[in-house]
């Protein structure tokens, strides 16, 4: 069990540097790629908990359509890239810093209050229970309508912003 252990802390560590990327980069594409770097991380995490569909589903979803979507609308609206130094600054770092601890004091010890002296035991239940096909199923059976849809407003919304970009 201490692999999976080791195997979370270097998985949150990757995380946590790739956040602090995101947040520090002045280059918006460079923080779009750190962004991939820790949706990745929350994938892999899934898969510890032994949740693979819903590790795909963010592979998929979050890094394989919204971070595109991201990269697209920032090349195609021609946004500031943030090379210039300063341009992209504010004044408000500190007091973002105070409410950020503040925030990570408040979800610790919501986190301990619930979940303080767990132990949480790991099996192949979950797969061997069907889950996954029990959410595709359902997916694709009963939200089938709603699923298109929204993947329809996505396309919608793609070709609006090269419409817009393109209008110049």
């Amino acid at each position: 069990m201490w692999e999976r252990d080791i195997a979370f802390w270097v998985i949150a560590l990757a995380m946590m540097a790739a956040a602090l990327g995101v947040v520090r980069s002045r280059n918006v594409v460079h923080a779009a790629l750190f962004l991939v770097v820790v949706l990745a991380g929350a994938a892999a995490i899934y898969i510890l908990l032994v949740a693979e569909f819903v590790a795909w589903v963010q592979v998929l979803i979050y890094i394989g359509a919204v971070v595109i979507l991201f990269l697209f609308g920032i090349m195609l609206t021609r946004a500031p890239m943030g090379t210039e130094e300063g341009k992209l600054d504010n004044d408000q770092r500190w007091a973002a810093g105070v409410v950020a601890l503040f925030v990570l004091g408040v979800l610790i010890a919501l986190l301990v209050d619930a979940f303080g002296g767990t132990d949480i035991k790991f099996t192949n239940a979950l797969v061997e229970q069907g889950r996954t096909r029990t959410v595709s199923n359902s997916l694709f059976r009963d939200f089938l309508v709603p699923f298109e849809v929204v993947s329809m407003l996505l396309l919608a919304a793609l070709v609006g912003a090269v419409v817009l970009a393109r209008r110049d």
